[in-house]
């Protein structure tokens, strides 16, 4: 390896004084009455230097030549080389390096096993991570806390189970706050808050130093399982511990209170917080987007009117969601507009979310557009979105073709995608395709379906009037039926004016549930008012009467001057219901004297 080459290289600029000082006096003679206060350095270890700042600038490939060039590599060179790997994603190399590393003769330090084991957590390759250990155990480097700590991580994310993890935090008899905060966070990503609160709750017992990620992973971890109650007394501790000025903790707070649907304490929290970032902006519109959509969209202008704050593609991901729980389609074309001048127009999350906004809005052909527009980065959210919004709108065939179009370049459908062609095929009275599909599920693609699969299917066939093939079908069925089973053979019965023994049937079973919705209660009573069972009609418009709910009124939305308003049918509770029903008794005459004069034209 030549020093010059690597001095006179334009391939990295600048290099590190520290190297550059370095390299100058290998390649000239040492003056004894320099003035340079860096002394020169063996060639392998100026090279080594230089291979990690290659890494920091993300020259990965650089880095590898000047890596292959070097004549002599010592576990410090190889150790540089697989960090670099591993902190530039590169796991895969990482692990090959490692190989290669071994099969050479050199043996690894804690830094080189620590840096191949987070390679082989990103990776999630548990196989690579047990050979790893049998080499620590062969080593006997399983007493350095780096290498334990490592391999814990590595087991909790690779694992099913923290069996592992946590055998080796047994073995680890001076624990830091890093083997802590790791199996917390364990627990906590496989779902098992519970298991993480425990351990948070040993830990504070044991009096070990809490630092302010450990308390943020015990938020997540109250968060998971929706115990406001130990998020509370987590917060009191963070004011009692001082880091209620650190952000990441706060921000993981009013996420808690989100997650748990405490939303009062939630907006009351935020407007206390001194500092807030584009985190805590993002957490709760998007709070406000499940709850509250209006509120949602009046957050953002809020947001806007901050010094320093732009939103990015998660904020504008809640706000076109906003926008389609209401319906606000003029909102979100004017969303739309800012998300092309941002340049978020490719991210595919958020154009699946500009999708599902369009269709609800009843803007199928903009759906269409934007679906369109990511030909070449759609994913199983963008297909399916599609195909719920031509479901919706009974455009079935569409549907069908596009379902068929998915499978066709390759992508795999799950049961989300089939209950979407399935409803299309139901709203568009597309039996035999939708049977196809329903058997497809389990004969090609080893999918069973779910109670809301065979739903569907139920009111697909009673739709149709194939109330007989509907029964069967719940007669077979692996699980028991539900008040939304026969409520859909009620509702055919209904539908088709069926009075017979299916209809009997099925009120007998639906009775025996004690059914809670209240639309289940009306068809019951059409039922019995059809068979002309007086007293069985008397007996259900009695319960539903003593349950004290009414059928929820279908609701319409308009866009008055950026404001959306709600009515239903005969509504009254719009603070400008006067005005609104004298307008709408001139139309009425107008339409009146419109179809009169029509009436008297000759030759009509």
């Amino acid at each position: 390896m030549s020093i010059t080459k690597l001095v006179r290289s334009n391939a990295f600029k600048p290099i590190p004084n520290f190297v550059r000082s370095s390299l100058r006096n290998a390649c000239v003679e040492s003056d004894q009455n320099t003035e340079s206060p860096y002394k020169p350095r063996k060639h392998h270890i100026l090279a080594t230097n230089l291979i990690l700042s290659y890494f920091e600038k993300g020259l990965v490939e650089e880095a590898r030549s000047l890596f292959d060039e070097m004549p002599e590599r010592d576990v410090v060179a190889w150790t540089a080389m697989i960090k670099g790997y591993a902190s530039s994603n590169h796991n895969a190399r990482a692990w090959e390096c490692f190989r290669e590393m071994i099969r050479q003769g050199t043996n690894p330090n804690e830094f080189t096993l620590s840096s191949v084991l987070t390679s082989c957590r990103d990776m999630k390759v548990l196989g690579y991570g047990r050979l790893v250990h049998g080499v620590v155990i062969k080593l006997g480097v399983e007493g350095s806390i780096y290498v334990d700590n490592a391999l814990m991580n590595m087991y909790a994310t690779c694992s099913a189970t923290m069996d592992a993890a946590c055998l080796i935090f047994r073995y680890i008899k001076v624990k830091n706050e890093v083997t802590w905060t790791t199996l917390i966070t364990g627990f906590t990503h496989l779902g098992d808050g519970i298991g993480g609160l425990k351990m948070y709750k040993k830990m504070l017992m044991e009096n070990e130093d809490v630092t302010p990620h450990c308390i943020t992973i015990a938020v997540k971890a109250s968060a998971s399982i929706d115990s406001v109650t130990t998020g509370k007394q987590i917060h009191s501790s963070v004011v009692k511990r001082g880091f209620h000025s650190n952000l990441p903790v706060m921000n993981s707070i009013l996420d808690l209170y989100c997650r748990c649907g405490y939303l009062t304490e939630a907006k009351r929290y935020f407007h206390e917080m001194v500092d807030r970032d584009l985190i805590t902006w993002n957490t709760l519109i998007s709070e406000l987007e499940r709850s509250n959509s209006s509120e949602a969209l009046l957050m953002f202008q809020r947001f806007e009117s901050q010094q320093g704050f732009v939103p990015n593609c998660y904020t504008f991901t809640s706000l076109v969601a906003a926008c389609a729980n209401i319906a606000a389609l003029n909102c979100g074309q004017q969303l739309h507009g800012r998300i092309y001048r941002r340049g978020f127009n490719k991210n595919v999350e958020l154009a699946n979310a500009l999708i599902d906004m369009y269709a609800k809005c009843g803007d199928v052909p903009d759906s269409e557009r934007v679906f369109g527009e990511i030909a070449e980065r759609r994913n199983l959210v963008s297909w399916t979105s599609m195909m719920i919004g031509y479901g919706s709108h009974g455009y079935g065939a569409e549907a069908v073709e596009l379902f068929d179009e998915m499978v066709s370049v390759g992508i795999r459908p799950d049961r989300i995608v089939f209950m979407a062609v399935l409803s299309a095929c139901r709203h568009a009275g597309l039996v035999e395709r939708g049977l196809k599909y329903f058997n497809a599920m389990e004969s090609e693609y080893r999918i069973e379906p779910d109670r809301d699969i065979y739903n569907c299917v139920v009111d697909l066939l009673g739709r149709a009037g194939r109330i007989g093939e509907a029964y069967e079908l719940v007669e077979t069925m692996p699980f028991k039926p539900d008040e939304s089973t026969w409520g859909a053979i009620l509702g055919a019965c209904k539908a088709h004016k069926h009075t017979g023994l299916i209809s009997r049937l099925a009120a007998r079973r639906v009775m025996e549930l004690k059914p809670r919705m209240v639309g289940t209660y009306v068809m019951l009573s059409y039922i019995y008012a059809a068979e002309r069972k007086w007293g069985d009609y008397a007996r259900v418009r009695k319960m539903m009467r003593m349950m004290g709910n009414k059928k929820e009124a279908g609701v319409s939305w308009i866009l008055v001057e950026n404001q959306v308003f709600s009515f239903a049918a005969s509504d009254k509770a719009c603070p400008s219901a006067d005005s609104v029903y004298s307008v709408l008794g001139l139309v009425i005459e107008e339409t009146r004297e419109a179809d009169f004069s029509l009436v008297q034209e000759p030759g009509t």
